[in-house]
């Protein structure tokens, strides 16, 4: 066999299927409900396709069924490869490639097994994936179009496939980053990666935990240059320290004449995005040519230099961070 299960059997598990299929205590979804999916690890129950054939890598999984049913833990330990049926002569249908479990006890198919299998989609002008029975997880879908099959070239399968797995860890884990965000925790203090940090579940919503921002560029007032005193180009970005929302600034800018700086000292062409504003006016010493000045970071969005006796012709923002709630 190489889709295995286990606690499915009626005569028992073997000790192989125990060291292969992913055991223990899962991410919860309900009081008796474990969130199904993929387990991370290298390419997990990834697809290839050429022609009508697409081709499922090994991986593991875990399938739930209904609450009273249970949740199935599944190894695929050879790749699978299945054949997608031609294309309907009119219409673009789209096909699931998904990871079934079949239990006699459960349902009317008198089999005891697991297996990966294409469930097909109907073929419509507005084509959607198809709804899969139970114990099933969905892996990938494929597109067909009107008459694609074999003879005319098959598949581009660089546009036909859609991956569709999502992930799952153990119990406390974080869970991996996959396809769809839109799902509620299970339990306050669930953690899951959302792609560039992490997302804590505090019972009614996800919330952010100091996530990884890159920076944003500032159009400058005419008059201005970036890289004042080789400091970089003026960037910022918001962050959350401990809870709290944050601006952090770097780069530097410069302009011709010494002591004045042009635009009545404001250097920046637009004020920021309205979530990067301060609830209050903050005022920060910055270094500059000569002489430490001062920044004001306005409620509106912009950026005033306030200049002093010896000021020439370069300021830098490198450093300055302040916390943007009242």
């Amino acid at each position: 066999m190489t889709v295995r299960a286990a606690w499915l059997l009626p005569t028992g598990q073997t000790r192989e299927d125990t060291r292969l299929a992913p055991l223990g205590t899962m991410a919860p979804e309900t009081a008796m409900t474990s969130r199904d999916g993929v387990i991370a690890g290298g390419s997990a129950l990834n697809a290839t396709g050429a022609g009508m054939q697409v081709q499922i890598a090994t991986g593991r999984a875990l399938v739930q069924g209904t609450a009273a049913q249970g949740a199935y833990p599944v190894a695929v330990t050879s790749p699978e490869t299945l054949t997608v049926a031609d294309g309907n002569a009119q219409f673009t249908r789209i096909d699931s490639v998904v990871l079934r479990v079949l239990d006699g006890l459960y349902d009317t198919s008198e089999q005891t097994l697991a297996r990966v299998e294409l469930v097909q989609g109907d073929a419509t002008a507005t084509p959607t994936a198809p709804t899969l029975p139970p114990a099933c997880l969905r892996l990938w879908d494929v597109t067909v179009p009107a008459g694609a099959s074999a003879g005319t070239g098959g598949l581009t399968w660089a546009s036909a496939l859609a991956d569709r797995r999502r992930y799952t860890a153990s119990y406390g884990g974080i869970i991996p980053r996959g396809w769809g965000l839109s799902f509620a925790g299970a339990y306050v203090g669930q953690y899951r990666d959302n792609g560039t940090g992490l997302d804590r579940w505090d019972g009614t919503a996800w919330q952010a935990l100091e996530p990884s921002v890159g920076w944003t560029a500032v159009t400058l007032a005419s008059g201005y240059t970036n890289n004042g005193n080789a400091q970089g180009p003026v960037r910022y970005r918001r962050i959350d320290i401990a809870g709290v929302p944050h601006m952090q600034w770097r780069g530097g800018v410069s302009w011709a004449t010494s002591g004045t700086p042009p635009n009545n000292a404001y250097p920046l062409a637009a004020a920021v995005p309205a979530a990067a504003r301060p609830a209050n006016l903050v005022s920060v010493p910055i270094a500059a040519g000569g002489v430490d000045i001062k920044a004001d970071f306005q409620t509106g969005g912009l950026l005033r230099l306030i200049p002093s006796t010896g000021l020439t012709v370069w300021a830098s923002l490198t450093g300055v961070q302040y916390p943007l709630d009242a």
